[in-house]
């Protein structure tokens, strides 16, 4: 009898996986995602209860202990060793607190590219106790002096090749008190100091960790900067904590000690930074590193590093599999893809034609407070709901009411969830798990993007911009982004720094700019309604040398549209909506079009252009 209990509990715990695969068919995959999760949570716990504190920086260091001659950065034709990058970032440290005066609490604006001095400042900043803000650099003039003001810098390190863009900001400065520095080893511009000549001279001994004694996990590690509505780059604060959830996305996608990452995002992105270089630093990997982006050499630099890893933004797989076909598609070893942005028809050309690569999609914002993955690896969604998740950050998806520009409350005053299957907009509570830290010196727009008593009286959520859809087995696609903000390109652009542009030529009197879709393209293009003034007339030329010498290529409206009043709704507010889904066909649109045609300025927009770009034979 006991013999026959036995088999029968045997035979139950055989059918058991069975059975739970029927229930959930990603039972399994819930099942690693879920120890994966428990182990971060884990980590972090003991990093938030580790005295000293031990962040990032610690963690690089004791890699360099641990693996000191393992590679660190490849980058063209150069190699560097966990050791080698430790003693270059030593001597930055050096040089940057005897020629400088930097101390622990001090910012410092980082403006260069996608080199190995990118890193090396920031490694030596951190040794140093300061706070790195990663100015994208592709802003000038205004933007850049904002940029460097907002967060309290101090000093702006900028690129051998970025001294132009020092130089229109240079007065303003030196009224700031502010110095300049430059990486040359000589420059003879007054108020631009030379850098790399102090960092040749100084000693690559290790720094006292006292240098950063009062740093802890929400200590600001950086500021990162995303557009907003204020027309101008808002900085997030990005605290020791945030970069050590950042950098543990690479363990739930899979990456192991043994891989080489292709980092070529830019490093001023929370994607190419925190996702990108932090991961490799916690996992204690190889970085192949290249300056930008190129669709043509991109498996000929995956094949020439040995690159396993991949990351990549919806627009960047879409690139690769307009490339010309090549019998070396799948000769190379990237078993991984990680990233975001990833259209359904894009993903399955990409495996189709490039072999069998993990991709890992993933969904969050640089400030916010809640984020996804799709770690099951269904095609089209950005993330799978887990119990665990949403216990550890509380979520929901609510009724929004994209005319009002509001979410929809009941009769009580509260926000209303919506069922599976249903668009919402996305928020996340915060709270002391899930923070959210806002923006340096910018409490309005910190503000704007908090919900107050969502579901009960005295709650507070963060409102993502997001509107997102979840189906019945928990997977989450993205649908849309809301107000005045889109994404071209992976840049987020804002509608209202665009628009404060157009307003400074001449014949413009008004301007209303908004992101209109492209078939066959990911995110939204730029598109701009504007009134011209009374007796004047649409100045091609000047227009295109202001967006052209004012405007990165990605935020110059593509196509404007010329009205004789602009429509505004009852509360003066500019309309989107409608000129947006009017887009730009000649033939819905009864007013004057023009198209930003690559070199040659504004033209009149056709019907032959519109047909060119709507079938693809036209590339934006």
């Amino acid at each position: 009898m006991m013999a026959y209990c036995l088999y029968t509990a045997l035979a139950g715990l055989a059918l058991l996986p069975f059975l739970l695969y029927l229930r959930n068919p990603y039972f399994f995959q819930d099942l690693c995602y879920a120890v994966t999760a428990i182990k971060i949570g884990i980590q972090v716990n003991g990093f938030r209860r580790r005295k000293p504190f031990y962040s990032i920086l610690d963690r690089f260091l004791d890699m360099v202990a641990k693996q000191p001659q393992k590679t660190f950065l490849l980058f063209e034709d150069s190699s560097y060793t966990y050791s080698q990058a430790d003693k270059e970032s030593n001597r930055v440290a050096r040089a940057l607190s005897q020629h400088a005066q930097l101390k622990e609490g001090d910012t410092v604006a980082l403006l260069l590219g996608n080199e190995p001095q990118f890193v090396w400042l920031w490694l030596a900043l951190a040794k140093l106790g300061c706070t790195a803000s990663l100015l994208n650099f592709n802003i000038r003039s205004k933007s850049l002096l904002h940029c460097f003001s907002c967060c309290d810098a101090k000093v702006l390190v900028v690129g051998a090749d970025m001294l132009g863009a020092a130089e229109e900001v240079l007065p303003s400065l030196k009224k700031l008190g502010s110095r300049v520095l430059i990486l040359r080893e000589h420059c003879d511009v007054e108020g631009i100091e030379s850098l790399s000549d102090k960092i040749q001279q100084a000693s690559d001994e290790p720094l006292p960790p006292q240098l950063r004694a009062t740093v802890t996990i929400k200590s600001p590690a950086l500021y990162i900067y995303t557009s907003g509505t204020t027309g101008l780059p808002k900085a997030a604060v990005i605290n020791y904590e945030r970069i050590w959830m950042a950098s543990f996305l690479q363990s739930i996608a899979g990456v192991r000690s043994d891989d080489v990452l292709y980092l070529y995002l830019p490093l001023y992105h929370s994607s190419g930074f925190l996702m990108g270089l932090c991961g490799a630093i916690e996992k204690g990997i190889t970085i192949a590193l290249r300056r930008k982006f190129s669709a043509s050499q991109f498996w000929n630099d995956c094949r020439k590093y040995n690159v396993t890893v991949i990351q990549y933004i919806g627009e960047i797989m879409r690139y690769l599999c307009n490339t010309a076909k090549s019998d070396r598609d799948r000769d190379h070893k990237v078993r991984l893809a990680m990233g975001n942005g990833i259209r359904s028809d894009t993903w399955a050309d990409f495996l189709e034609r490039f072999g069998d690569i993990r991709i890992c999609e993933c969904y969050g914002a640089t400030e916010g407070n809640i984020g996804f993955v799709n770690h099951i690896g269904k095609i089209g969604a950005i993330g799978k709901e887990h119990f665990l998740h949403k216990m550890a950050s509380p979520y929901a998806l609510i009724r929004y009411d994209t005319e009002k520009e509001e979410p929809v409350r009941d009769s009580k005053g509260f926000c209303i969830e919506v069922p599976k299957g249903e668009t919402g907009l996305l928020v996340g509570k915060i709270g002391d798990k899930m923070p959210f830290t806002g923006y340096a010196n910018n409490k309005q727009q910190t503000e704007k993007k908090k919900l107050y008593d969502v579901f009960v009286k005295g709650d507070k959520y963060f409102n993502s911009g997001d509107l997102l859809r979840i189906d019945h087995e928990g997977f989450v696609y993205f649908q849309d982004r809301i107000g005045d903000t889109f994404r071209w390109k992976g840049e987020n652009v804002a509608t209202t720094e665009v628009a404060d542009h157009l307003l400074m030529i001449d014949c413009i009197e008004e301007a209303n700019v908004y992101g209109v879709k492209v078939p066959g393209h990911e995110g939204r293009i730029g598109m701009a309604a504007v009134k011209l003034k009374e007796n004047m007339d649409f100045d091609s030329g000047a227009i295109y040398q202001h967006v052209k010498n004012y405007l990165p290529s990605y935020a110059r409206p593509r196509f404007i549209r010329i009205q004789d009043t602009l429509v505004v709704t009852g509360t003066f507010k500019q309309m989107k909506m409608t000129l947006a889904e009017e887009g730009f066909n000649p033939s819905v649109s009864k007013d004057r079009l023009f198209y930003l045609e690559d070199n040659n300025g504004y033209i009149p927009m056709t019907e032959e252009i519109f047909n060119s770009i709507t079938e693809g034979r036209l590339r934006l």
